[in-house]
């Protein structure tokens, strides 16, 4: 990828170089903050499950049964996650019941919901830092007055200007009136 992006920025100066660097690694941490968000749904998905089978199996079943079928009930979700026929067979039971994958994914965006956000955020911010930097190049090179041929004007501008020699006196206001005192000397 970092190839790719600097073929396609081709930077043309140590500025756009630095630029185009910020790019890449923006692109590799929005890269890495999809991949989490992925697997983070993937985890809500089996607890979904687990709380989709809790509504199917402990419906009717007396209280004193409930933490056995509990225990029982995540050891499924858990074979669900890493046992694919158990999860066609998981998946099957639970549409009997109108769990759908409609509805799976609903609740797993339900429970997911706030580290889902956060995610959200995150590839936003890098995702806006990202179209910024590429704004930055872009208006670089296209600015009416390229920094290149203005180093003169820009250090005369950076250079101390003779102003005003420091006093001994500083104004003092005071209302509408003002006084001059003396600094120290």
């Amino acid at each position: 990828m970092r190839s790719v992006i600097f073929a396609e920025i081709a930077p043309r100066s140590a500025i756009e170089w630095l630029l185009a660097i910020d790019v890449v690694e923006l692109s590799w941490e929005i890269q890495r903050y999809r991949l989490l968000r992925h697997k983070l749904l993937d985890h809500y998905r089996q607890a979904a499950i687990e709380h989709s089978l809790r509504h199917v199996d402990l419906a009717g079943l007396p209280p004193e049964l409930e933490e056995a079928a509990t225990c029982h009930i995540r050891q499924n979700a858990q074979a669900w996650r890493t046992d694919r026929r158990s999860a066609t067979e998981i998946e099957a039971r639970l549409a009997t019941y109108g769990y759908d994958p409609a509805a799976i994914n609903a609740e797993v965006y339900l429970q997911a919901r706030e580290v889902f956000l956060v995610f959200e955020a995150l590839l936003n911010t890098a995702q806006n830092r990202r179209l910024s930097l590429l704004r930055e190049i872009d208006n670089r090179r296209h600015a009416k007055y390229p920094l290149r041929g203005r180093r003169d004007l820009l250090t005369s501008a950076l250079a101390p200007s003779p102003g005003p020699q420091p006093t001994r006196y500083s104004e003092v206001f005071l209302g509408d009136t003002a006084t001059a005192t003396c600094d120290g000397g």
